[in-house]
């Protein structure tokens, strides 16, 4: 084989790899989102920005095993099937390297989609330590609703500290150990057309 023949086959074997890794980076990023979280109640005047990336969607097995979880086991159950599962994605907070997500989905609304996730939430050694009753809220959650017909009006909520419970009517809800904080300032990165 000529010289030519081995340079254009390599050239084409760099081409293909350049083209696959663009593919897969631009398939593997689904969700990006910016916003500023600003402090409720006691909170209130402290805001910091948030940056939630997901790569991507929990299954609905996976949603299968965490109801199943939960409902043998309550919310222990509920955290340690979390804390197994492959990351979906990262919740990024200032100055930390943020959180590992467990869970999330996204749920189309009439003016475009809601985003929700959730995660076992690591706390504090002091918190254990102490036996403080924050340890027994041991889930991150929220929600960002992305309004496609008015980006303005995009909204969100963090749930720093939750625990999981279910009220007279068999629903599961959340049991706050602070306030939420609300998101504002959403921007959306995420590509269309995908």
């Amino acid at each position: 084989m000529s010289p030519n023949a081995n340079l254009l086959r390599a050239s084409r074997c760099v081409l293909l790899a350049m083209i696959l890794a663009t593919t897969s980076a631009a398939v593997a990023q689904i969700e990006t989102i910016d916003a500023t979280a600003r402090g409720t109640s006691t909170q209130m005047g402290k805001d910091f920005d948030v940056r939630l990336s997901i790569d991507r969607l929990s299954t609905p097995e996976e949603r299968a095993e965490l109801k199943s979880a939960y409902q043998k086991g309550g919310q222990e159950a509920l955290v340690e099937a979390l804390s197994k599962m492959k990351s979906v994605g990262r919740l990024r907070l200032p100055a930390t390297t943020g959180y590992s997500i467990a869970y999330a989905r996204v749920i189309p609304t009439p003016t475009g989609r809601k985003i929700r996730f959730l995660t076992d939430r690591p706390t504090a050694f002091a918190g254990h330590w102490n036996m403080a009753r924050s340890t027994e809220y041991d889930l991150t959650g929220g929600e960002i609703d992305i309004n496609e017909q008015d980006k303005s009006k995009s909204t969100g909520v963090l749930y720093p500290a939750i625990k999981v419970r279910t009220n007279k009517d068999g629903e599961i809800e959340f049991e706050l150990f602070q306030n939420p904080w609300k998101l504002g300032n959403i921007i959306d990165w995420t590509k269309k057309g995908k």
